[in-house]
């Protein structure tokens, strides 16, 4: 059996430009400075870390959180470039194919549906599904347990990767032992992702993808 799972936001879906107007818009409103560099210094799956580290007092966390929904438009995310056709080149070669993602169910099942690749994705574990986030090895050992795997079973059984772009990504799979492929954004450096764990970098998902299938020999999507 061979199992993949995913991040979705950065990875999969370009959608990290709608995440950081979001949070420059709400940081603006206490004064805080906000940019690039250190969006990616004090990036966290979980967003009460998150703005912690950006600079919000504790009382003030669940005001942020508040006012970023207010300011977040989900409309604005676009299927990375090729994804699609890599996930499906996957599952033709017998990959089955999960996520787990930080984001909420809410946003991600009505994407997987507009950018049409719900019938592809057999397990989806969201922020909903369990109250550890990212490095926690919860989510992902939530996703192996639905596709009906526990990690004792990845040595004799199962060949399992997580693919991500953050660098507590790679240290959630690292925790259970699952090869982690880093997809650098601007969340991440290839050194970052290294250093949290990464077995391997590649600059997208398709790339990755078209070099996993030429070492099963299956036929491999076509680039975009």
């Amino acid at each position: 059996m061979v199992a993949i799972c995913f991040d979705w936001d950065g990875t999969l879906a370009d959608s990290l430009d709608t995440f950081f107007r979001a949070n420059r818009r709400l940081l603006a409103v206490y004064g805080r400075p906000f940019d690039v560099d250190r969006y990616r210094r004090a990036y966290s799956p979980d967003w009460r870390r998150l703005y912690r580290r950006l600079g919000i007092p504790p009382h003030r966390l669940a005001e942020a959180n508040a006012l970023w929904q207010h300011h977040f438009d989900p409309s604005g995310a676009r299927l990375v470039p090729g994804v699609a056709d890599a996930l499906r080149a996957l599952v033709r070669a017998g990959a089955r194919i999960g996520i787990v993602t930080a984001t909420r169910r809410a946003i991600v099942a009505p994407q997987l549906q507009r950018f049409g690749l719900a019938d592809l994705v057999e397990v989806l574990v969201t922020v909903d599904d369990t109250p550890a986030t990212k490095p926690d090895p919860a989510p992902l050992r939530l996703a192996l347990a639905r596709f009906g795997l526990s990690p004792d079973d990845l040595a004799d059984r199962a060949s399992v990767w997580y693919v991500g772009d953050a660098p507590d990504d790679m240290r959630m799979a690292r925790r259970l032992g699952v090869p982690a492929i880093g997809i650098p954004s601007i969340l991440s450096r290839p050194a970052s992702l290294r250093a949290a764990g990464a077995v391997e970098i590649w600059p997208s998902v398709p790339a990755w993808a078209a070099s996993f299938l030429a070492r099963l020999g299956a036929e491999a999507p076509e680039r975009p």
